[in-house]
């Protein structure tokens, strides 16, 4: 059925016709995208004319469609902008009884409606108070009534916004930027607004503003298209959510996909990414040259101030500040020179993103454009020309990203790295990431270039740094793929073999370090041998240190703290000992600390715990004083709270104390438990000591000696902490989100002569340690340390444990107790 055809068999029928007509055209899988949306859009226009014509309207009406109506872009769930417009001439009774006639049909049928009554002088009046309502009336359109009327509305509005734009325009970028900073940028967002964040909707109307200003135009290309795809998108998911929302929830992206016929959810975010990325390059090129021509109207009566009285004086020259060798300044953007010649120079290109990047200045559109169209490719190998202004390009910091990103808007990036094609607007699901793979991996060069200092080879730094996730755009292990990539790669820009050797393990090795600290065990030789093996030599392990630290503050802010920093550091401090020639200390023939010695004894003396409380910031704090005193704010962030608890020997420890501990809503980072045999004369039997390091969930510390009362409690059985746990929960419920995946335990591969490693990656949950604990005594083994690692909302616990006589478990025993935690954790 055609939309003529709709419109026919519901001239007369009423809402209930539209309504169904309108129901009968967003179900018709034919038809769907720009076809469906203009469908839908005279669909409405026949019905509201038919309900304006009903009501006997007096002269000098008209109704108006504005804003993404009057544009005739109706989504399924769209608002519907209405404007009765009247030259005032009839009476104010009879406009309103219109009025009722008109609204009220579509509130009964449940649209959303936004409704206005305006004579022409009112509506330009509110326009000039309002700048939302003055870009509404830039696209009214009228559906019944006097056309002559609101021609002549559509004429003065657009007069007045080109008069003011000088005026309005800044209030418009400034608005753009309020929005921008609260919704975010939609080619990096998780669960993007389609409409109001960064280079959304929202931004393309606002271009189109612009453009009728006459005051500047955004490039055009690829401009339609990426604001179909995301229109596209919103009817996909007003039709699969059945709500009127621009939010592209998680658990609607499959049907979301599905609707728009995509491969998998994934892919929508991609083609949504790529959309909004050439929205928002479009908002940086036209605001500049907004701006550009601001400032040069504002300066123009300053110089006729200056001229002495003459007229049509010449323009001075504009001033062109050579920047590099076929690179100039002019205007406060990069330009080519007038002799620069890019079909002869393949490494132009290179040498004017660098140099832009080093002024931190922006490369005009018209030079990256010339640049794309005519450039010639670069040898492979490159030059070394070609490869130093990239490492030069890498190195410029912030600055770096708006010139990558000119760059890739008309693909000269994946022209000198093809592979870059692959990561290009790829999604990362983790919440933890804030970027997609692309920009982090230029946001982990941006990073890396603070951190050049502290490396002898800072050119390997940065190429690595931009590499590393190269792997992702491929299955499997992204380190083992970006190994390969990053390989040819090196080579291609033109470094040695030597050299190229040393990126690829970076980029095999780029999660090695941070993995390493803070899920393994550092006391036992075969970790830090582990690493010094993978690492090979002195000169990685420092790129190492620096990769590791740059990838994770470009990862987000839960990546990376002052307690996985430390590990590191020891971590690398451990191994450059043993590269250097030094054998790791033996953690079985380590004599116990003075205090641990001492707490042992008295722990031993009292047959109850005790246990001590230290900070970076305080001095210990025993269980007979507090801790909850308030930290100062202009003092580094502290790396945990130590807390080493001396007890006898008994069953049920481990989950006692991390029940404990959670209760009193401390996160744990890692745990040490080791027993203590007191010399002959202190007394008989064995004393466990556990180290363990935490940090508040939030507020101050708990007090010690509260700590140690529940601990009693908890070990004497009067304190029931799985209910505890439970009621806490029941009283604060999790809000409704994606089901977390089932827990995974795995018998780690490990060369410890030590213990038994077994892994467990789990929801983070208040508690989980505690769980683990009580699976692990059931099972009769013995945790010997633990290491904790929480990364947004999942957690990797480290366990390494032996039986009860110390010994190592065999593989089948092993790979039982994994299944047995397994178990008790789902």
């Amino acid at each position: 059925m055609t939309s003529l055809e709709v419109s026919e068999e519901t001239e007369d029928a009423g809402p209930g016709g539209y309504a169904a007509a309108r129901l009968l055209l967003l179900h018709e899988k034919e038809r769907s995208g720009p076809p469906r949306r203009t469908a839908l859009a005279r669909l409405t226009d026949d019905w509201l004319a038919g309900l304006f014509s009903a009501a006997a309207p007096p002269r000098g009406v008209a109704l108006v469609a504005v804003g993404g109506y009057g544009r005739a872009e109706l989504s399924p769930r769209s608002d519907l902008d209405l404007l009765l417009l009247h030259d005032g001439s009839a009476d104010k009774a009879a406009v309103a009884a219109l009025a009722d006639r008109i609204w009220y049909p579509v509130w009964d049928l449940g649209l959303a409606l936004d409704h206005s009554v305006r004579t022409p002088a009112e509506a330009r009046a509110t326009a000039s108070e309002d700048l939302k309502v003055h870009l509404g009336l830039l696209d009214a359109r009228p559906l019944a009534g006097d056309h002559g009327l609101v021609a002549a509305l559509r004429t003065t509005i657009l007069a007045d916004w080109r008069n003011q734009a000088p005026k309005r325009l800044p209030e418009l970028d400034a608005l753009c930027r309020e929005r921008a900073e609260r919704m975010g940028e939609l080619q990096f967002l998780l669960e993007p607004d389609l409409k109001e964040a960064r280079g959304g909707l929202r931004d393309a109307q606002v271009l189109r503003a612009v453009a009728a200003s006459w005051l500047a135009d955004a490039p055009r290309e690829g401009l339609d298209a990426a604001r179909r795809r995301l229109l596209d998108a919103r009817d996909a998911l007003h039709l699969t959510t059945g709500r009127a929302t621009d939010r592209l929830a998680l658990q609607e992206q499959d049907a979301v996909a599905a609707e728009l016929g995509l491969l998998d959810a994934d892919t929508l975010l991609r083609e949504v990414y790529e959309a909004a990325r050439t929205i928002s390059y479009a908002t940086d090129v036209t605001w500049r040259e907004v701006n550009r021509v601001l400032k040069a109207r504002s300066a123009r009566p300053r110089l006729r101030a200056l001229l002495t009285g003459r007229t049509g004086v010449a323009k001075p020259p504009v001033e062109r500040t050579p920047l590099a060798e076929g690179v100039v300044e002019m205007d406060g953007e990069v330009v080519l020179a007038r002799t620069a010649r890019p079909e002869r120079d393949p490494v132009l290109p290179l040498r004017a993103a660098a140099a832009a990047a080093q002024s931190a200045l922006p490369i005009s559109l018209h030079a990256v454009r010339r640049l794309a169209a005519t450039a010639k490719p670069l040898p492979v190998p490159w030059p070394a020309e070609a490869r130093e202004e990239l490492v030069t390009l890498l190195g410029a910091g912030e600055a770096t990203v708006p010139v990558w990103e000119a760059l890739e808007a008309e693909g000269l990036i994946t022209q000198l790295l093809p592979d870059w094609e692959r990561v290009r607007c790829r999604p990362q699901r983790n919440p933890v990431h804030t970027w997609t793979v692309d920009r982090h991996l230029v946001e982990t060069a941006v990073r890396a270039s603070s951190l050049t200092r502290r490396v002898r080879r800072p050119d390997l730094l940065l190429v690595a740094a931009l590499l590393h996730d190269i792997g992702k755009g491929w299955p499997g292990d992204h380190s083992v793929a970006g190994e390969t990539i990053a390989r040819d790669l090196a080579t291609r820009i033109g470094f040695d073999r030597a050299d190229t050797g040393i990126i690829a393990t970076a980029v095999r090795h780029h999660l090695l370090l941070v993995e390493t600290a803070t899920r393994r065990d550092l006391d036992d030789p075969a970790t830090v041998r582990s690493v010094a093996t993978a690492v090979g030599t002195l000169g990685t392990l420092e790129l190492l240190h620096a990769l590791t630290e740059a990838d994770a503050l470009a990862t987000g802010p839960a990546a990376w703290s002052s307690w996985r920093a430390s590990l590191v550091a020891d971590l690398v401090k451990r191994v450059a000992g043993v590269l250097a020639g030094e054998t790791p200390p033996d953690p079985e023939a380590a004599a116990p600390s003075a205090e641990q010695e001492r707490l042992a004894i008295e722990a031993l003396r009292t047959g109850e715990p005790v246990l001590a409380l230290h900070t970076s910031r305080t001095a210990e704090v025993t269980a007979e004083e507090t801790a909850e005193e308030p930290l100062d704010p202009e003092e580094p962030e502290p790396i945990g709270v130590e807390l080493v608890i001396a007890l006898p020997d008994q069953p049920g420890v481990l989950p006692a104390v991390a029940g404990v501990l959670a209760l009193h809503r401390l996160t744990v980072r890692a745990a040490d438990l080791r027993a203590i045999e007191l010399p002959t004369g202190l007394g008989a039997g064995s004393v466990l000591v556990l180290d363990w390091r935490v940090a508040a969930e939030y507020g101050s510390l708990p007090q010690a000696h509260r700590l140690r009362a529940d601990l009693v409690r908890a070990l004497d059985g009067s304190l029931d902490i799985p209910a505890r746990l439970a009621e806490r929960e029941a009283a604060y419920p999790r809000r409704r989100g994606l089901t977390a995946p089932p827990p995974r335990v795995t018998v780690a591969a490990a060369d410890s002569r030590l213990a038994t490693v077994i892994e467990v990656r789990a929801q983070d949950a208040p508690g989980l340690l505690h769980r683990i604990g009580r699976a692990l005594e059931g099972a009769a083994v013995r945790v010997r340390s633990a290491h904790v690692s929480t990364l947004g909302a999942n957690a990797v616990d480290t366990l390494y444990v032996t039986r009860p006589d110390g010994t190592l478990l065999p593989d089948e025993e092993a790979i039982d107790l994994a299944r047995t935690l397994e178990s008790a954790l789902r």
